[in-house]
């Protein structure tokens, strides 16, 4: 499926965005950020929604503050943004299509971990509603000095922890912001979603409207068939 990396060319690990990749959970920020912004009287433009999407809460809480002409409140407009978002995504968890099967598929043959923007117990929390926080060896968030997506952080500190060299870890992922974290990690990605932009398409090894994509789980039947061991 990469076939830019060669016919044979499989990962020995794999790396997930959660938010849009494998939950249904984008649209959930999506009411709260309008919700958030509803309060103080913004209407966002279609530059905030793509300027927003994938990007780690508090650099959308300032974008929001911009928005809504009030950058001094942006840590309020954070922390509001974040308590909309968890009542949102705790009240109606949606699984990605194809996410389950593909998940469970790649699991039986590689190590895998979730590298996302959300704070960690949003992510456990959705994964483990959806019965699939048990198939991850690693969930990676910014803490500490990591910093959030775009930068490569995340994305590298997972290959670490699952102790495989970047370049033969796959990311799979849904937005410009994470597959530019994945690309500058030294990544190869697999793009998802039905209207990717130029740049995302460009950026990607591989692009498949959705995880349903019957290409891809012909793919992962064949992980792991050639003569390295999983994970080495």
């Amino acid at each position: 499926m990469l076939e830019s990396r060669g016919r044979d060319w499989s990962p020995r690990a794999v790396v997930f965005d959660c938010d849009g990749t494998l939950m249904d959970s984008e649209r959930h920020w999506v009411d709260a950020r309008r919700q958030v912004l509803g309060e103080y009287g913004a209407v966002p433009d279609g530059e905030f929604w793509e300027l927003s999407k994938g990007v780690h809460y508090t650099e959308c809480g300032d974008l929001m503050a911009k928005v809504a002409g009030r950058k001094e409140l942006a840590g309020r407009m954070t922390d509001q943004l974040l308590d909309a978002f968890r009542t949102l995504a705790s009240g109606d968890p949606v699984v990605c299509p194809g996410a389950s099967t593909v998940v469970e598929a790649a699991a039986g043959r590689l190590p895998l971990a979730v590298a996302s923007n959300c704070p960690g117990d949003v992510v456990e929390a959705c994964l483990g509603s959806a019965g699939l926080l048990g198939h991850f060896r690693e969930v990676v968030v910014p803490v500490g000095r990591m910093r959030p997506k775009p930068h490569p952080d995340v994305y590298a500190h997972a290959a670490d922890l699952l102790g495989v060299d970047p370049a033969r870890c796959l990311a799979v992922e849904d937005s410009l912001c994470g597959i530019r974290s994945a690309v500058d990690a030294g990544m190869p990605v697999i793009g998802v979603g039905a209207d990717p932009s130029a740049e995302s398409t460009a950026l990607a090894d591989a692009w498949v409207e959705s995880l349903e994509d019957e290409e891809l789980a012909a793919w992962i039947a064949r992980w792991g068939d050639q003569d390295h061991p999983p994970g080495g």
